[in-house]
């Protein structure tokens, strides 16, 4: 028993192995506490963003509204409005079987959704699908009926839910389609502005947050999306709208003329102020629904391109339309030729519109005063190859103003040469060709290629550059540098955006016109826009045709054969400005080949005629007076265009009418004391101009050749699809293709 009993006793040594057990334990647990202290003081943050990111609930992406774009005076030209996609949950309406049938009959009466295969979806989809796309960028009318089921008290409808987005929208339709550009379906923006200043333009989406907390409770935090700026254009949509009016007139008078399709291959037009570079309009034809523009009906009359984009001499029609549409790369071949803006990715060869320069250059360098006299007898040989004149009879003994009044190219050969190779070609880089204008659009082509330097030009492509061919620029190049020939030598760089401004409307940045350089002095401009006025004043003006009622204006006609020669076909222009005697606003219209038979195709009027359309409504819009007296057929053409007669105010009493004469010159004649190089006392040859005699063909118009049937200009003498404004043909011409240094060669 005693035995027993001390068995059981509870042993010091064992007593002592227990309190170091404990003590060991108790310092574990110490240790562990330390640690778990230190983890959550250094680290506490870190882990419970963690355990809230394994806890959220939902993230949604809020979509940035996208800026603005507006004409000068705020009318809207592009613009975002908030639509709304449909996303079902197809978990949450499975949730309770009363969900289905009032879910499903809501989509069915509020947006018209096929309900059978939402009904198939969530049978399928039941326990893992939450977000399924059931309509996209619906308006807010068109889904109000459904939130309303949702939002109503014990509602059964369940598992809709609506997600924020932007759509694009240009409520001009096809309005400066050419300017403005469009978005992709990602809000990136493609061609023009909305591609220059797609960063501008595009804001920074936001994002909003949702998880559970500890008492299981959604708990939300937001980051606000950050909307894009806007910009205010120096576009004026009542100009653009009138421009645009006329391109399409013309392509309805000669569209499937000679041929099917539209009017002409592309048809241009630019209006600039000439005293700070803004565009106040540009367009071509034809154009495209900037809301639809994958719509392939606006291809109808473009010519048909092959794989290395060349005209095939076919023409999109309503019979082979469907043949595009097999086939991807025949069609976004079409559509990128319908997208690009003609007036800054084309390039050309500019004809007789670059005389001007040609003197200019001449004049400014002091090869030449201006004064001189040249004979043109219908052609000049040139490094071996005889060049004609437009007029194959000669224009006779000319003065340089004469020569660009009548559009000789003789004239102008002689001018080039007396300025030589270096000269000119240093003109032709102060005048910016072969550079970028660098104007605030996507798509400006380079052309660096495209003109000769001092190394490659020899003295025919000197002779034929002299009258604009053998070299190629885009419109907005010509555009730039005619505008600083008449407004006293600045040569701005032509842009379309004057401001930025913020969502809330707040001005982020002027943008002020720049002059990038001086090209000519103000006394060459002065002679350079006298010559020019006589282009349209003249007795023998070859742009007279393109004069608006009531008001003078000045410019130089072009006409250029493109390549191949052989075709006879024709680049038609005018570059013009008004007034006359102080130019506010610069107007270029080219046609690039009308459909039209090739034997009248070389005639300027074809520009002029839309010029004078244009200015005909614009010039009174901007608030221009008219100088000139209005005959009684001008005032019935203005009264039925709706036109204001601008006349100026009349003199406050006791002004006079007349300006006075400056101190000194009395009795003297018009142009008194100028030295005109001419002789006075030598008299000048009288000029044979047998195309007066020859008979008008009535359907035309022009005169026809007996001896050779040929059409004939009846006022120039020009034979009009045979020889131009810069080439003959019948072999005594301008130099085949390969037959000299290409430029850049």
């Amino acid at each position: 028993m005693s035995n027993k009993k001390k068995n059981n006793r509870f042993t010091i040594k064992m007593q002592k192995k227990l309190v170091v057990l404990f003590g060991v334990v108790l310092l574990a647990f110490v240790g562990l506490s330390y640690r778990l202290f230190i983890i959550t003081r250094d680290n506490g943050e870190r882990y419970k963003k963690q355990v809230l990111s394994q806890q959220r609930y939902d993230s949604t992406t809020l979509p940035y509204k996208r800026g603005s774009i507006l004409d000068t005076n705020g009318s809207i030209l592009a613009s975002s409005e908030k639509v709304y996609n449909v996303i079902l949950d197809a978990v949450a309406v499975s949730r309770d079987e009363s969900y289905l049938e009032p879910t499903l009959e809501a989509l069915r009466n509020q947006i018209g959704i096929d309900v059978s295969s939402v009904r198939s979806y969530i049978a399928a989809n039941a326990e893992t699908s939450r977000y399924y796309v059931l309509a996209r960028r619906l308006e807010f009318e068109q889904i109000k009926g459904l939130m309303e089921l949702i939002g109503e008290e014990n509602s059964l409808v369940q598992g809709i839910w609506f997600e924020d987005e932007y759509k694009r929208s240009y409520p001009g339709g096809s309005l400066a389609c050419d300017v403005i550009g469009f978005t992709t379906s990602d809000n990136v923006g493609s061609y023009g502005l909305e591609e220059y200043y797609n960063d501008v333009l595009s804001g920074t989406p936001g994002r909003e947050y949702g998880y559970l907390n500890g008492d299981s409770n959604v708990e939300r935090t937001t980051i606000p999306a950050v909307d894009g700026n806007s910009l205010v254009t120096t576009i004026d949509i009542n100009i653009q709208g009138i421009v645009e009016k006329y391109l399409k007139k013309f392509d309805e008078e000669f569209r499937d003329g000679f041929h099917e399709g539209n009017g002409a291959n592309n048809v241009g037009a630019i209006i600039m102020d000439v005293n700070s570079g803004e565009v106040l309009a540009m367009a071509s034809y034809p154009g495209f629904d900037l809301n639809d523009t994958r719509n392939l009906s606006a291809l109808i009359g473009m010519p048909i391109l092959d794989e290395e984009g060349k005209r095939t001499g076919e023409y999109v029609t309503e019979e082979n339309l469907h043949l595009l549409e097999d086939d991807s790369n025949a069609m976004y071949r079409q559509l990128n030729a319908l997208w690009k803006n003609f007036c800054i990715s084309e390039t050309y060869e500019p004809g007789s519109v670059s005389k001007p320069m040609t003197v200019a250059a001449g004049i400014e360098s002091g090869s030449i005063t201006g004064n001189e006299k040249y004979n043109c007898e219908g052609k000049l040989e040139i490094g071996g190859y005889p060049i004609r004149c437009h007029n194959t009879w000669g224009d006779g003994s000319l003065s340089i103003a004469e020569g660009i009044e009548r559009s000789c190219n003789v004239n102008m050969m002689y001018v080039a040469s007396a300025t030589g190779i270096e000269t000119f070609t240093e003109f032709q880089h102060i005048f910016n060709f072969g550079l970028k204008t660098n104007i605030d659009l996507a798509g400006e082509l380079r052309t660096d290629t495209l003109i000769y330097t001092k190394d490659t030009m020899h003295a025919t492509e000197l002779a034929t550059c002299s009258f604009g061919q053998g070299y190629n620029c885009t419109m907005i190049q010509m555009m730039s540098a005619f505008c600083s020939l008449i407004n006293g030598g600045y040569y701005y760089e032509p842009h379309i955006v004057k401001k930025i401004v913020s969502p809330s409307g707040a001005t982020v940045q002027n943008i002020e016109p720049r002059i990038l350089r001086q090209t000519i002095s103000e006394t060459t401009s002065d002679k350079v826009r006298e010559m020019c006025n006589l282009v349209v004043s003249g007795e023998k003006g070859t742009g007279k045709t393109a004069r608006p009622a009531g008001y003078m204006i000045g410019g130089k006609t072009g006409t250029a054969q493109t390549v191949p020669r052989s075709a006879k076909e024709y680049v038609l222009s005018f570059l013009g400005y008004a007034p006359a005697d102080n130019p506010q606003i610069a107007i270029y219209v080219v046609v690039d080949r009308p459909n039209v038979d090739n034997r009248v195709m070389d005639d300027a009027k074809y520009a002029t005629k839309i010029v004078r359309n244009i200015l005909t409504e614009v010039l009174p819009y901007m608030g221009i007076y008219m100088t000139e007296e209005l005959s009684e057929e001008e005032i019935e053409e203005l009264n039925a265009l709706q036109v204001e007669i601008m006349t100026p105010p009349e003199p406050a009493e006791g002004e006079g009418t007349e300006q006075d004469e400056p101190e000194g010159n009395e009795g003297e004649g018009e142009g008194a004391g100028e030295d005109t190089g001419e002789d006075p006392g030598e008299e000048e040859p009288e000029r044979s101009e047998p195309w007066k005699d020859f008979p008008i063909d009535p359907e035309t118009g022009y005169a026809v050749d007996p001896d050779t049937g040929n059409f004939v200009d009846p006022v120039t003498g020009a034979v009009l699809g045979l020889s131009f404004e810069g080439e003959s043909t019948g072999g005594e011409s301008l130099p085949e293709e390969g037959t000299s240094p290409s430029p850049g060669a």
